[in-house]
């Protein structure tokens, strides 16, 4: 992913290391000599995160005919090449706010790509279940995104919650090596929307924390003299 711009924390607590975090550090011994190799080549950081999006729409192809575990071994891969961008920005000085931007709005193409191939596949067998779950999830993955977005643009770091993006590859990854992929959609349809409430209640009890704070600096302002 092209490297994202330092969140702002002024107006909150640091919030504790996320899996994500943990991912980067050490996946970078794998990626790290890839991103280099391909800064010789010249490649340039945005062609990756959009070379990105389009192996996602290969895993969503795979996925809508039928083969699950397949699909499961083609987001691994798919993953390792998105991981690359944001390596490639930092290693060849390229970074920027655009790439940023661009890198997240692939993300949530991604996501919805791939759950479109799941959808396709389960409508063709009629089963309901799946679908339901599917939506929920894509609701529950959109919001949790969307949430943490909207708190970034109220100055506030938003990167709490039990099921960020790390975690929802790792989910839907393991349900389709297992051919479990309704266990997975249950985890994910409750855990997504659960991340974004959990998003909602931190902005909260953040906004309420500065509105106090501010009331207390003006309050003795006011007092007669």
């Amino acid at each position: 992913m092209v490297e994202k711009p330092a969140e702002s924390n002024s107006n909150t607590s640091a919030t504790p290391p996320t899996l994500t975090d943990y991912a980067r550090k050490w996946g970078r011994y794998i990626v790290e000599p890839m991103a280099r190799a391909l800064a010789r080549l010249g490649i340039p950081p945005n062609v990756v995160t959009v070379s990105g999006f389009v192996l996602n729409i290969g895993v969503g192809i795979v996925l809508a005919l039928g083969h699950i575990r397949w699909g499961g071994v083609c987001i691994i891969l798919a993953a390792i090449f998105d991981a690359l961008d944001g390596t490639l920005a930092r290693i060849v000085g390229r970074t920027s706010r655009f790439g940023a931007f661009l890198d997240s709005t692939m993300d949530r193409f991604s996501e919805a790509v791939i759950f479109l191939g799941l959808l396709v596949w389960y409508t063709r067998l009629g089963a309901r279940q799946e679908i339901l779950l599917i939506y929920a999830t894509i609701v529950g993955s959109q919001m949790v995104s969307y949430t943490r977005a909207r708190a970034e643009g109220l100055g506030l770091s938003c990167k709490v919650g039990i099921l960020t993006r790390m975690e929802r590859v790792i989910v839907l990854t393991a349900g389709l090596l297992l051919n479990q992929v309704l266990i997975a959609l249950w985890i994910m349809a409750i855990l997504t929307n659960l991340t974004a409430l959990q998003r909602m209640i931190h902005v909260w009890q953040a906004t309420r924390k500065e509105e106090r704070e501010l009331s207390e600096q003006i309050a003795p302002e006011q007092k007669p003299l």
